[in-house]
């Protein structure tokens, strides 16, 4: 009887925990984030795609666009919140008029409590725009565009 209830002692928790980690799991979803540039003149465009907390803090850097290193300080929101490191992916830059879109996946908790999505851009020789595109991450503004004030278009993104 002793094992039978030793054994109960020690399953329990450990099926206790395999259940809180099945559901850690299910609390993420698929973010599918889209930034469309303008048409303007010069190079590609350097972007960085993050997440900021209510406070204004870096929660996480989705993706930087952009493959030189030494330009990434331009992109100075994201530069000064995340001292210039890099947690996210890193790809190629984005040409006038065209379109990129990034996949991540976002803790629900996330989702509906404060936290912005935001995009910096610049261009070599051209102008640096901080907060290019702010969209709060919020169900209520899935799939609707948000308009950049620079390089930035639009930035949407669906749940």
């Amino acid at each position: 009887m002793r094992h039978i209830a030793r054994a109960l002692a020690l399953a329990l928790p450990l099926g206790l925990a395999g259940v809180l980690a099945q559901g850690a799991e299910a609390e993420a979803r698929p973010v599918r984030i889209t930034t469309t540039l303008k048409p303007y003149g010069g190079d590609g465009a350097y972007l960085a795609i993050y997440i900021t907390d209510p406070q204004g803090k870096l929660a996480r850097t989705v993706r930087i666009a952009g493959g030189k290193a030494k330009y990434h300080k331009h992109l100075s929101a994201w530069n000064r919140l995340s001292g210039g490191r890099i947690d996210g992916a890193t790809g190629a830059s984005v040409g006038s008029g065209q379109s990129l879109t990034v996949s991540v996946e976002i803790a629900d908790a996330l989702i509906d409590a404060g936290y912005q999505i935001r995009v910096d851009s610049a261009v070599e020789n051209e102008n640096d725009v901080p907060g290019d595109a702010v969209a709060p991450l919020a169900t209520s503004g899935a799939g609707k565009p948000v308009a950049g004030r620079g390089y930035v278009k639009s930035l949407t993104f669906d749940l």
